[in-house]
């Protein structure tokens, strides 16, 4: 706990005291809920953050959003949630939400299956984002503290906090919108706007399943927050795109080669230099990527994780097409031979940032046979 907990503590208190904690009782809020027998504290704490109580039963909310209950159904589904049967568990702003999105699919601004790659995306961000934070955030504010308990500071420290994390949720999402949409619009054409050439790139940690077995899980969780902080927070540095983690595993992307290779000596130079971390191999291809809700696919990112699998240990190997894209845009020569041939004959040449070695050919699963280069820094 930091400093300040005396005065969360007792802020805590006078939420507790005066708010709206303590507007009812327990048994008073699970009768008025129908909810016999179930959690007070999960029912209270429900409410708060809902902002409305149970009131509707599935058919109930369809009815009211004007929705047949199939579309109910599937955009319950879509956003993560079990069935429920027709229990009364819904509320006022699932009513409004089911509304809103049936509204959009009405006024021809989103087709239906569109409407339901909304909910699913929305449901699946959001899933992983709450997880998180009750995991790590709330989990160690919540702990007991000057004689009240966990269930006692639970609900006046969840009213104190979620409008603060509901401005800064919304703030981070308009920043995310504005950069994505800004890429969109600067799309050669309206293929690129799915189909774009992009580099992509996997960092993978070399001996995971070893250590597995040798950590204890709280000191793994550590090592995998670690690394997927500091992997975050260089590809984030350096002009890349964080897709997604995988545990050991991270995958980036970036709208120009120079950029992914940046980030994929960066994160092997920095992770080389932290004693407390595994060796790292990363590999970067350059070509044509389908994006669908946040993710990437296609051939480019297949051959891009194999290049990875083959890696040496804290290396980076690229394909081809990044090669070029390289020596293209001035970044590395075409040859060792070419640049020290143009030196030695006095001619002027960019000061090129890195350097690529061809290795031997090899057959690769599923993609036939490549031919991998390691990158390195000009002058290591």
């Amino acid at each position: 706990m930091t400093a300040d907990d005396g005065g969360i503590s007792r802020a805590v208190r006078a939420t507790g005291e005066d708010g709206a904690a303590g507007a009812a009782s327990e048994e008073d809020f699970g009768e008025e809920n129908g909810e016999e027998g179930g959690d007070p504290l999960a029912l209270r704490l429900e409410a708060l953050i809902l902002g409305a109580e149970r009131r509707y039963t599935p058919f109930q909310a369809a009815r009211a959003a004007g929705v047949s209950m199939d579309l109910a159904a599937r955009f319950w589904r879509a956003m993560g949630f079990a069935d429920i049967g027709q229990a009364r568990a819904l509320t006022e702003a699932d009513v409004l939400a089911l509304r809103r999105l049936a509204g959009l699919v009405e006024a021809g601004l989103l087709s239906e299956p569109m409407a339901v790659q909304v909910a699913r995306s929305t449901g699946q961000t959001t899933a992983r984002l709450a997880d998180w934070q009750i995991d790590s955030f709330l989990e160690g504010l919540t702990e007991p503290q000057e004689g009240m308990s966990r269930t006692e500071i639970t609900y006046p420290l969840v009213e104190l906090l979620l409008p603060e994390l509901e401005e800064f949720l919304i703030y981070v999402w308009r920043r995310q919108l504005a950069a994505a949409t800004g890429r969109v619009v600067q799309a050669a054409d309206d293929a690129e706007m799915v189909d774009r050439r992009l580099a992509v790139g996997f960092a993978d940690l070399v001996g995971f399943t070893r250590l597995t077995r040798r950590l204890e899980e709280e000191e793994l969780g550590e090592l995998v927050e670690a690394f997927e902080t500091t992997a975050a927070d260089l590809v984030a540095a350096h002009g890349g795109r964080l897709i997604k983690t995988l545990g050991d595993e991270v995958l980036y992307a970036a709208d120009d080669a120079g950029t992914a290779a940046e980030i994929g000596l960066r994160l092997i130079e920095t992770l080389t230099n932290d004693e407390t971390m595994p060796e790292l191999r990363v590999g970067i291809a350059f070509g044509t990527v389908t994006t669908r809700m946040g993710d990437v696919f296609g051939t480019t990112v297949n051959l891009a994780s194999r290049l990875t699998s083959i890696a040496p240990k804290d290396a980076v190997l690229v394909d081809g097409a990044l090669a070029e894209e390289l020596a293209r845009a001035g970044d590395a020569p075409k040859s060792e031979a070419e640049a020290a041939a143009a030196q030695e004959a006095g001619e002027e040449h960019p000061e090129y940032r890195f350097a690529l070695q061809p290795m031997w050919q090899r057959p690769v699963r599923g993609l036939g046979v490549v031919e991998p280069w390691l990158l390195t820094r000009r002058g290591d």
